[in-house]
């Protein structure tokens, strides 16, 4: 790319260098022309002048179409060339003046090249042999006809000179132009070689892993947005930016996925491990009593592990954009039917459902999930909440979303905690979990949750601290859902 600059300096000279040329080609064309039209002009006056004169002088002898004493006078332009015309146009008579003795005849020669020129006054030139290149006219009256002619060399030494001047003064501007424009476009030029040696230096550096040092930019002073080269410099960094915020992502998802694997790996092992135990207990057959107690803690580690295997599943599809069954959902029962199952299934907190219903708690999705997400928010109230508190499920149906709450009046989240309790393998400390055997999650629940509320085109939201901590879950409603005219808000509570 280094060479890049410089081919496109030569081309650009070369284009200004042959427009240019033209521009000066068609100027200097244009005075010729113009200066030759003036010229002929006045030579055609001066014609005309000797073409009057001459008829005048002809006029004298009528009768006679050989006489050209009038020439024999002073007071003619040097070179005139002078015919007498018969009835039929024919030239009879031609001479031409000079400077130091009288006029001399013409031959028959030259006076065959002054054929065909009617007395209308209208200019001709033509070449007479020996004289050179003329400028001839002729005119009639009262039946004498005369052609007069004046040579065009004047007007031809004019115009050679006039093209040898414009040579001379267009090559000299040229050459200039040629110099000045060379300066500007290296100047112009030389930010956009600057950022050709940064898109090198761009293209040869590793984009590895392990690279840390940034990847190089171009300076500020070649990215001014007034300039085409400030423009590229400008998009180029853009474009780098771009590239370093992907490494970035990636290296994020990267430390993510292993710390998640390793997290899994540290679930599965417990388990198991558990498992494994209780079977080398029963195969040693240690008491009547043990193989009971060991056959349920082999059940309750499976269910445990089927459960963790399940949710990753489960955010593997959705992670995979999964799309989720569309079938029309009533929140109304979905969070009725969960608060149901969770106050029988927990009889240590007092269980509450509250619907405001501006609209109909009608969505659009997979009933299965959803229900899934709405047990996992109840299930996180009551693993980390001490017995006694009370837990609130609120449903919120508006035109525009609807809402899903689950409060409850426990310690709360810690502030180091509240962002990132959506991560998977996200654990709460002591502060939010409660003493015996099923202490603590996997910490996959809170993620499950979001994931189905984005999967669902909803999303998922917490706010926290000591005494109210509220879980939200957002969904657009169901399509062609209409809301009741009077808005309505119903309590129900259930005792422990």
């Amino acid at each position: 790319m280094s060479g890049t600059p410089g081919s496109l300096r030569t081309r650009l000279l070369l284009r200004i260098g042959a427009a240019l040329v033209a521009v000066c080609a068609v100027t200097a064309l244009a005075a010729v022309l113009a200066q030759r039209a003036l010229l002929l002009d006045h030579l055609d006056g001066r014609v005309m002048d000797a073409a009057e004169h001459g008829l005048a002088g002809a006029s004298v002898r009528p009768g006679d179409d050989r006489d050209l004493t009038f020439l024999d006078g002073t007071g003619h332009p040097e070179g005139l060339l002078a015919a007498r015309l018969d009835a039929d146009g024919t030239v009879t008579a031609a001479a031409v003046t000079r400077p130091d003795s009288t006029p001399r005849p013409l031959t028959a020669g030259q006076r065959a090249a002054l054929r065909g020129i009617a007395p209308d006054g209208t200019p001709h030139t033509r070449t007479v042999p020996g004289l050179g290149t003329y400028r001839v006219t002729g005119l009639d009256a009262s039946g004498v006809g005369m052609l007069a002619g004046l040579p065009m060399d004047d007007v031809r030494d004019v115009l050679n000179r006039l093209v040898v001047v414009e040579a001379v003064v267009g090559a000299a501007g040229l050459a200039v132009a040629g110099c000045v424009c060379a300066l500007v476009v290296g100047r112009q030029l030389r930010p956009l070689g600057r950022i050709a040696a940064t898109a090198a230096d761009l293209a040869r550096a590793p984009l590895g892993h392990d690279r840390q040092a940034p990847l190089p930019r171009v300076g500020e002073a070649d990215t001014d947005p007034g300039s085409e080269a400030g423009q590229v410099g400008a998009a180029l960094n853009r474009m780098i930016d771009q590239v370093e915020g992907d490494r970035a992502a990636r290296r994020r998802g990267e430390e993510r996925m292993r710390r998640f694997l390793a997290d899994a790996g540290h679930e599965l092992r417990t388990p198991l491990a558990s498992i494994a135990g209780y079977a080398e207990l029963m195969n040693r057959g240690a008491g009547p009593v043990e193989p009971t107690l060991a056959w349920r803690r082999v059940s309750a580690e499976s269910a445990r592990m089927t459960g963790l295997v399940e949710d990753l599943l489960l955010l593997a599809r959705l992670d995979a954009g999964h799309t989720p069954r569309c079938a029309e959902v009533d929140l109304t029962a979905l969070v009725a039917e969960a608060v149901w199952e969770a106050r029988v299934a927990d009889q240590d907190r007092v269980w509450r459902l509250t619907l405001h219903l501006d609209a109909p708690a009608l969505v659009t999705g997979d009933e299965a999930g959803l229900g899934k997400a709405v047990a996992n928010l109840l299930a996180n109230a009551r693993a980390h909440t001490p017995p006694g508190t009370t837990v609130t499920a609120e449903v919120a149906a508006g035109a525009e979303r609807h809402v899903i709450r689950v409060r409850d009046d426990g310690p709360g989240i810690p502030p180091h905690l509240l962002g990132t309790v959506f991560e998977r393998f996200t654990r709460a400390d002591a502060s939010r979990s409660r003493s015996g055997p099923d202490t603590g999650g996997s910490g996959l629940g809170l993620a499950v949750v979001e994931a189905i509320a984005a999967a669902h085109g909803g999303r998922a939201g917490v706010r926290s601290e000591p005494g109210h901590t509220e879980f939200t879950l957002e969904l657009p409603p169901a399509p062609g859902s209409e809301a009741p005219a009077p808005a309505q808000e119903l309590r129900l509570s259930e005792q422990r």
